[in-house]
């Protein structure tokens, strides 16, 4: 079944698929994503063939506004897709993920800026990085003029903008960082991302020089982050949702999704493999063999209840228009990264019950391992920061005081 809508401006009606249709058609391309695993791997990029099954699939528009022919679809029908998606690739859920959240941010940008983005193309793709990096931000007349690098941007091949982090003090004025919000096709791409993980993504270094940036391309990162960005009133709700519940239930997806792929694979070859040492016919046989896949199967249970918990109570909160609240913020990437924390976990017990065979580079188990291995280490899951913030806000603290902002 599908849901029609009416479309923002133009009485257009907009036919939009639900929840079980975005995920069936996630799961129509899992094994096209398996095939495409291991170029994505060598070549440190998704394959055009990827990128083309993607957006034909509808599947970057998650995060669109309805206006503009996207979907709008809640954290939690979102979250099911990434996760089918890295049943196949980790990559390319991740990819698909950041390029969706970066679509979510564009959103919140005054509609000038909205327009430019999609008005001439509804398949517009936005990479999204906030990470504080160095960046000399000029006031000119009407904007600023940037330059700056900007590493770990995960999508940059295969975007039509970007938006990345500038400086406190530009313009507007402001005590607080912004974001900005740039064309792809003027901006360089340093190939910088040679790592043993994710390596898919293609998370290479964004360039700006001497861009110029108008003022309608500008946010406040500090609303962005808190919720109190100004927004129209017809804005849906996806854009009031909390900003790290969103951030949150799309890069954990690509996580779970992953260690998924590896629980079916280890199961799926539990009765052909030996036991080496051992009387036992098969790993199906052996007792040890089945404490490890049961350990290894409630830990995906664990991370699936958590990661589903972060996605309702964004909807839920987004759905009754409540205000922002600094504790359920922290909450919420706490839960986060004890899912980042519990894949990590679970793909270690799973190609220890496979055996040394996992690491071998014919196996897929040990791309999984490595891309889980990665991806759990992101800044928003890592350095004790999740669990600071919410220890924090739990004694009435202002978590503020000791984030990024």
């Amino acid at each position: 079944m599908t849901e029609t809508y009416l479309a923002a401006g133009p009485a257009t009606p907009l036919t939009l698929p639900t929840p079980d249709e975005l995920l069936t058609r996630a799961s129509k391309l899992r094994e096209l994503l398996a095939e495409e695993s291991t170029g994505h791997d060598a070549h440190r990029r998704l394959s055009d063939r990827t990128v083309a099954a993607i957006g034909d699939a509808g599947l970057f528009r998650m995060y669109t506004p309805r206006e503009f022919g996207g979907y709008e679809a809640v954290p939690s029908t979102s979250l099911a897709v990434i996760c089918e998606l890295a049943r196949g690739c980790s990559s390319t859920a991740w990819v698909t993920s950041v390029l969706n959240l970066g679509n979510y941010v564009a959103a919140l940008f005054p509609q000038r800026a909205r327009n430019e983005v999609w008005a001439e193309n509804p398949d517009a793709r936005t990479a999204l990085m906030i990470g504080d990096a160095p960046a000399q931000v000029e006031r000119v007349a009407g904007g600023v003029i940037v330059n700056g690098k900007w590493p770990f941007a995960s999508g940059s091949l295969h975007c039509d903008w970007v938006i990345a982090r500038i400086p406190s003090g530009s313009e507007p004025e402001s005590l607080g960082p912004h974001l900005v919000l740039m064309p792809r096709e003027r901006l360089e791409v340093e190939d910088t991302w040679h790592v043993v993980g994710l390596r898919g993504t293609g998370s290479n270094t964004v360039v700006a020089r001497e861009l110029f940036i108008p003022a309608h391309r500008i946010v406040s990162l500090t609303a962005v982050m808190s919720g109190t960005i100004a927004l129209p009133d017809d804005a849906g709700d996806l854009y009031r949702s909390s900003y790290w519940g969103v951030l949150s239930t799309g890069l954990i997806g690509a996580l779970i999704g992953g260690v998924h792929r590896a629980y079916d694979y280890v199961l799926e070859k539990a009765p052909v493999r030996k036991v080496t040492s051992s009387n036992f016919a098969s790993q199906a046989d052996s007792p040890a063999f089945h404490i490890d896949l049961a350990e290894a199967s409630m830990m995906l249970d664990t991370a699936y209840l958590h990661a589903r918990h972060i996605a309702s109570t964004v909807d839920q909160a987004a759905r009754s228009g409540e205000s922002p609240d600094p504790v359920r913020n922290a909450r919420i990437r706490m839960h986060a990264a004890h899912v980042a924390q519990t894949c990590r976990e679970a793909i270690d017990v799973l190609v220890t019950a496979h055996g040394t065979a996992s690491f071998a580079e014919v196996n897929p188990l040990q791309l999984v391992w490595r891309d889980i291995h990665v991806g759990s280490r992101h800044a928003g899951f890592g350095m004790g920061m999740p669990q600071m913030v919410h220890g924090r806000a739990l004694v009435g603290k202002n978590p503020a005081d000791i984030s990024a902002r």
